[in-house]
């Protein structure tokens, strides 16, 4: 049930961007989300154990978090308000759905983890979903510019999910350590390029509280209470709770931004979701 409930509060996200996008331009949008969530875990970094990590920290060690900062926070994040901006909810949510797909791909060549026969079969079946979602192609120039983006955004989420694996699987530092780090970095970055390309808008009570709610709930306690669970979560419950978010957006962005979707994209977003599902799903030996 906790699960479900991060999921439904990264879906909500989804349309708290896009009503908050009609006032905050996106790049200082995102920093601002996520300078304010790491102000916010900023408080738990002062235990013993993460000082000491933080203080024992080798510049090769430095270098990887910072790279990822940059590519899980100032890419991916950036690139996923850009994107908001130019696209519908759901197309955004499909588009990061190829995350996995590259991932399988990069673990081929720079973790030589080899991809199964089924994943490779899944990866078919979301790109089939894609076209089938998409098709005909005859997309305006802003949603071109959109799917650029979000391009860019899927890359950066790709090579930020391999190296996070690299860092992590050591166990050399806490979870703690390693987002507080990277969230400080990447979001700092964004900011000030939000702001210096962008400029700081005056804001209103409305978005100032939904600010608020995507730091404090969806991203501080939302991602807190997602590690927690993954402790008791097997690898096929985790992506299948994960993987409905792509439903739970396209419902939100129906009712609360009246995004219909035709028949078409329904059955493209399922084969799409089956897919996906298929390539992030590990066979237990």
């Amino acid at each position: 049930m906790l699960a479900l409930l991060v999921t439904f509060l990264w879906s909500t996200s989804f349309i708290i961007i896009k009503i908050g996008l009609t006032e905050i331009p996106p790049l200082t949008y995102a920093g601002l989300r996520y300078t304010l969530a790491f102000l916010v875990l900023l408080p738990f970094a002062f235990r013993k154990k993460i000082r000491s990590e933080i203080k024992n920290l080798g510049k090769k060690d430095l270098g990887k978090f910072i790279l990822l900062g940059i590519l899980f926070y100032s890419f991916t994040q950036g690139t996923q308000f850009i994107g908001l901006s130019l696209l519908p909810a759901v197309t955004v949510s499909l588009l990061q759905n190829f995350t996995p797909i590259i991932v399988s791909i990069m673990g081929v060549i720079l973790l030589s983890e080899k991809p199964s026969a089924r994943q490779w079969f899944g990866s078919i079946l979301f790109v089939l979903g894609i076209l089938v979602y998409f098709f005909p192609v005859n997309l305006p120039a802003d949603e071109i510019l959109g799917i650029s983006v979000m391009s860019v955004g899927v890359l950066a989420n790709s090579f930020s999910s391999v190296l996070g694996r690299n860092i992590n699987r050591s166990h050399k530092f806490d979870p703690l350590t390693v987002t507080v780090i990277t969230m400080g970095i990447g979001s700092v970055i964004m900011l000030m390029t939000g702001i210096m390309i962008q400029g700081l808008p005056l804001l209103s009570l409305k978005n100032i509280l939904f600010l608020v709610w995507l730091a404090v709930v969806n991203t501080a306690f939302a991602f807190t209470i997602w590690n927690l669970t993954l402790r008791n979560l097997t690898a096929m419950e985790s992506s299948i709770i994960n993987g409905t978010m792509l439903i739970q957006i396209a419902v939100l962005a129906w009712i609360f931004l009246g995004e219909a979707i035709t028949l078409a994209e329904g059955i493209g977003m399922a084969v799409a979701f089956a897919g996906a599902l298929f390539v992030q799903v590990v066979k237990k030996n």
